[in-house]
């Protein structure tokens, strides 16, 4: 169902997706460069950059990219990267139903940005739709992603006007599209619990984008408060969105809650989620559904860190069953999703 007027762009008119990024390659040379970028990024890792570059250069660059292409080497498949893979997808059905001007880039590595506004010139395209799949804004997401592609935009070309949809967390066919995609998984199963694991970040991010100063934080319940201090922060949004849809699915408040994975330091959002994992068949929960709706693609951090380490952890303390829920990823609901995003900017 769509809810947009049914509006086609102009011929100067295209849309750019972007999403987060991969190794070009499985290699180590490949893995490390996309660390040293992804990481050098000051809306990724947020500390002085001289306090920055030495952790990075000291104590991550010389181990981390061995394990993380161990990792990658799980989940690789013959025709690349499954991030690249689908985002190319989504934007090849994109362009299918709509006849639009598509391009898809990558926030660090190829496909870049760069590139993605070369054609876009190329093709005497200047008014751009750029929709970063991200649903819920966070400095390490959605804000980096608009920061960088307006500042390559300036050195490709001064004629762009570009357009940002904004974060999607709460819109109803977002919640649809999930709910949709949720459904044939639990619908007619009985879980203990469905877990809502999100990406995490570190708490100080998060209260960067309170706008009041003294909001974030100040309470247990701050998420729940409706203000200039959580209308933009991270974990509210992902508050918002799984209570959304957890009331589509008809899920009582103790059938599901939220977690948090992929920290890489102290002080970041609570509770982790494979603390959880490990926790959960110590309370009687042996048999979950999980999914991780901080990604519309699905990527190393959901085929690897939760359907493949985290089911192992989740076993070894005792889990009997975890049904990992795939992402939207090029559903004909995200799709739908995307045109109407474009529509309704």
């Amino acid at each position: 169902m769509s809810y947009y007027k049914k509006v086609d762009l102009q011929k100067n008119e295209g849309v750019l997706l972007i999403n987060l990024g991969s190794p070009k390659e499985l290699s180590k040379k490949s893995v490390r460069q996309y660390l040293r970028v992804f990481l050098s990024d000051d809306n990724v890792v947020d500390l002085p950059k001289f306090f920055q570059q030495f952790i990075l250069r000291l104590f991550i660059l010389p181990f981390r990219p061995k394990n993380t292409l161990e990792a990658y080497e799980k989940i690789w498949t013959k025709e690349g990267s499954p991030l690249i893979i689908s985002t190319e997808s989504i934007a090849n059905k994109l362009t299918e139903k709509t006849g639009w001007n598509v391009e898809y880039a990558m926030r660090y590595e190829e496909p870049s940005i760069e590139k993605a506004l070369h054609k876009f010139k190329k093709n005497e395209i200047n008014k751009i739709y750029v929709i970063s799949l991200y649903p819920h804004n966070a400095m390490a997401t959605t804000v980096t992603t608009e920061l960088e592609t307006r500042n390559v935009a300036m050195n490709v070309s001064n004629d762009f006007e570009l357009i940002f949809t904004k974060p999607f967390f709460d819109n109803e066919e977002y919640i649809n599209a999930m709910v949709n995609s949720i459904r044939p998984y639990v619908e007619n199963k009985s879980y203990d619990k469905i877990i809502f694991s999100y990406h995490g970040i570190p708490k100080r991010q998060a209260k960067k984008t309170d706008e009041t100063g003294e909001h974030c934080f100040s309470t247990s319940n701050c998420c729940e408060i409706e203000n200039d201090g959580s209308k933009d922060c991270y974990r509210s949004h992902t508050r918002i969105a799984s209570d959304l849809t957890a009331k589509k699915l008809g899920l009582e408040d103790d059938q599901w809650e939220i977690a948090y994975q992929s920290r890489i330091g102290p002080g970041w959002l609570t509770p982790f989620t494979d603390k959880r994992l490990a926790k959960l068949p110590e309370e009687g929960k042996d048999n979950i559904a999980i999914l991780c709706p901080s990604f519309i693609s699905d990527c190393l951090e959901t085929l690897e860190e939760i359907d493949i380490r985290g089911r192992e952890t989740f076993l070894k303390a005792g889990g009997k069953n975890m049904t990992y829920i795939p992402c939207l990823n090029d559903s004909e609901d995200t799709i739908n999703l995307l045109e109407n995003l474009v529509r309704a900017s």
